[in-house]
């Protein structure tokens, strides 16, 4: 067999292993979203997604999961908020600043080992902290931890970002006379495409996360009202609800990974559009 021939067979090889690769991750994705919809479609209302739950809920009774949708908002919100303006200036200075390569490399190791951290060493982290300080479980401890969390993702997402700007764009900037302050301007106008898209998929990211306001948000019945009380989340209220004996809390519990999965894919479809809708106007 001659060289180009065996080259020839490796490249199909390696193109049916991508293609049999790619068919498995949309046929596992096919499957769990099947299963939810077939256990959870049925229970699914109207006054499931508009009402809190009321008294005898998890025992099969009247109500729904508002306070736990408007609670993983709240929670998703705030803690990509908060990231969003601790790794924006991160970023930016890595990239203007940040005149060290080793420097530059600490803080991405840094960044990287925060990011492969399970979240639910976060919540361990956050409980023991409130314990020191005194404070209970609260929205506003539940932010502070999943802060935490999505604050990796949202920061080296947008670094690979801003790394891909082209060097010549850096140069003839500078060329022009400008700062380096009015370099960022020019940096975050390039970026903005990533800058959306990193920040949805950390929201995204936000409103699945369990393990991190376990300990630190807290559950509770109520409608979120105050940054000081507990708050319910989705994630909660699935393992709640799949926590009891009753088959019709159980259909529920389905309902709720469908609300919360169709959250997760519209988050998901906003960033892809973003990225094809800005990306129109970024120099290449």
């Amino acid at each position: 067999m001659n060289r180009k021939r065996r080259r020839h067979l490796e490249e199909r090889l390696f193109t049916w292993l991508m293609q049999l690769s790619a068919l498995g991750a949309v046929a596992v994705l096919s499957v769990i979203l099947a299963i939810i919809i077939w256990r959870g479609a049925a229970a699914l209302s109207w006054e499931m997604i508009s009402q809190p739950p009321d008294g005898g809920f998890y025992l099969g009774k009247g109500g729904g999961i508002l306070n736990a949708i408007v609670g993983s908002l709240y929670l998703a919100a705030g803690a990509t908020l908060l990231a969003f303006s601790l790794a924006v200036p991160v970023v930016f200075y890595l990239h203007t600043y940040a005149a060290r390569r080793g420097q530059r490399s600490a803080v991405r190791l840094a960044l990287d080992i925060m990011w492969g951290i399970p979240s639910i060493v976060y919540g361990a982290f956050g409980f023991t902290l409130m314990i020191w300080l005194g404070l209970r479980a609260s929205l506003l401890a539940g932010i502070l931890t999943l802060t935490l969390v999505v604050l990796p993702i949202l920061a080296r997402t947008l670094d690979e970002v801003v790394e891909m700007t082209p060097r010549q764009l850096r140069e003839v900037t500078l060329a022009l006379g400008t700062t380096r302050l009015e370099w960022m301007g020019v940096l975050l106008r390039q970026s903005l495409p990533g800058l959306v898209t990193a920040t949805l998929l950390a929201f995204g990211r936000g409103i699945g996360d369990a393990a991190a306001v376990l300990f630190t948000a807290g559950y509770t019945d109520q409608m979120p009202d105050s940054l000081l009380r507990p708050v319910a989340s989705l994630p909660l209220a699935v393992f709640f609800q799949l926590s009891t004996p009753f088959p019709a809390v159980q259909a529920r519990a389905y309902a709720s990974a469908l609300v919360l999965t169709a959250l997760v894919f519209v988050v998901s479809f906003l960033a892809h559009l973003s990225m094809a809708r800005l990306g129109r106007h970024v120099i290449r």
